[in-house]
């Protein structure tokens, strides 16, 4: 079973959207998790975006990084230019680090539609996942 991280800035929303489609595409092939370098609590429009494409991710839980220093990951995945750019020293052996950065929906001021900025968040991560599983995992 592969070990993956999904890294952000505060672990509240395109971490955790990341980490509802990487648990539904695992097919049971890998533990995923997501972590922040800071913690900011779980976005509730992140929550509802994912509703709408039928996941549900309300349980989850902002996680800062430093609780997984001890886990051999094999993939970690940073979701935003900040965390890739703050990125503590994570002790895994061969890990592959990936990065690629999403358009952070709660930082879009002015807005004229919110829940369509984080539905189109909602799907690039969507697509980043399956052509992930497609590259790596399948």
């Amino acid at each position: 079973m592969k070990n993956i991280l999904i890294l952000c800035t505060g672990n509240s929303c395109r971490s955790q959207i990341a980490h509802g489609y990487f648990n539904k595409f695992s097919n049971n092939k890998c533990k995923i998790y997501s972590a922040g370098i800071e913690t900011h609590g779980l976005n509730p429009n992140a929550v509802q975006t994912m509703l709408r494409d039928g996941i549900d991710i309300s349980t989850y839980t902002s996680n800062n990084v430093n609780e997984y220093l001890d886990i051999n990951f094999d993939y970690i995945i940073t979701v935003c230019d900040h965390a890739n750019e703050s990125c503590p020293n994570i002790p895994s052996k061969n890990a592959l680090r990936i990065h690629k950065n999403f358009l952070d929906p709660s930082k879009i001021e002015n807005s004229i539609n919110p829940q369509n900025d984080f539905d189109n968040c909602r799907d690039e991560i969507k697509n980043f996942t399956l052509d992930f599983y497609k590259k790596y995992i399948d």
